[in-house]
């Protein structure tokens, strides 16, 4: 049983390529989507594989070992961490103004909160609410002539849920970003790009905004391209902003393995977060080319 809980959030630096695995569309590789929304997201395992990776080159092999699981072909025990999937939380669109904006919609803002209460991590907000082919701002700067213009699409201004967009704005600079000099800039963005769209809109662009790139497979002898080589490569944009869960439980060994001293969960989790938080750790692939930059930060303090 998992004692303890935190909110895990994950701001893209770079192109994040987290593969589907399959194709069904015109895009080759294709990211990780949700079933019913269709939005991009992290499997959990995945993102347990790739912190686990990073923390080798910072951890003693068998802390990783206590904390994370045995290798695969060793089941003496269970790790005493887990991570959720990660949900998208805001997707950045192209905008006339202010180069782009942070989207958020009903639904990623209400998965928000859910997992914030469940984390026990205080989200003193309303879930803000948008009428169709309309749009909320934080602030008038991002309006052109008194509209919003993302993409080639135009959108007219309500302002019924300004304030407490503002508040969400407000709380996600101080929960998603860590708090130093270099994410400043960032978490001022937030607090006045932060733009709401209906539901069905925030789908479209998350559906055909993401990043996609033309490849070329070389031939080995001749050194030039291969017949029928051109694939593409689809990624999460840079400045998108993802949560997922984390839990821990007091740390596990094997019956005969088992010490008289090991960490508990609020231990175990500690160890976690003075570890990953505010570092940039690589997830996905692509990873020689610069992809999968994300940047972590918990929110809130552990919860039981």
């Amino acid at each position: 049983m998992f004692e303890q809980s935190r909110l895990l959030f994950l701001y893209a630096v770079t192109p994040v390529h987290m593969g589907a695995g399959q194709a069904i569309g015109v895009i080759d590789n294709p990211i990780q989507r949700e079933r019913h929304t269709n939005h991009p997201n992290m499997a959990g395992s995945g993102l347990k594989g790739a912190i686990r990776h990073h923390l080798d080159t910072s951890w003693e092999k068998p802390l990783v070992n206590r904390i994370f699981g045995p290798e695969t072909d060793s089941s003496d025990y269970a790790g005493a961490v887990s991570f959720g999937d990660a949900q998208l939380v805001a997707f950045p669109v192209r905008s006339l103004k202010q180069a782009f904006v942070y989207a958020v919609s009903p639904v990623t803002l209400a998965r928000l909160k859910r997992l914030a209460t469940l984390a026990k991590v205080n989200a003193d907000w309303n879930v803000p609410s948008v009428e169709s082919d309309k749009c909320c701002v934080t602030d008038k700067r991002v309006l052109s002539n008194g509209k919003l213009v993302l993409e080639a699409f135009e959108y007219d201004v309500e302002d019924s849920a300004s304030t407490v967009l503002k508040t969400v704005a407000a709380w996600l600079a101080d929960n998603a970003l860590p708090q130093d000099a270099a994410h400043q800039y960032f978490r001022d963005k937030i607090k006045t790009d932060l733009v709401l769209l209906p539901d069905d809109a925030f789908s479209h662009f998350v559906e055909n905004a993401t990043v996609v790139e033309p490849h070329v497979r070389i031939d080995d002898e001749s050194g030039t391209a291969a017949d029928g080589g051109l694939f593409y490569t689809e990624n999460l944009p840079p400045e998108s902003l993802l949560i997922a869960p984390v839990f821990a439980s007091i740390e596990r060994f094997a019956k005969d393995k088992k010490p008289e001293a090991h960490m508990d969960a609020e231990q175990v989790m500690g160890k976690l977060a003075d570890s990953l938080d505010k570092q940039l750790v690589q997830v996905g692939g692509d990873a020689t080319t610069g992809r999968g930059q994300v940047v972590l930060h918990f929110a809130g303090e552990a919860k039981q």
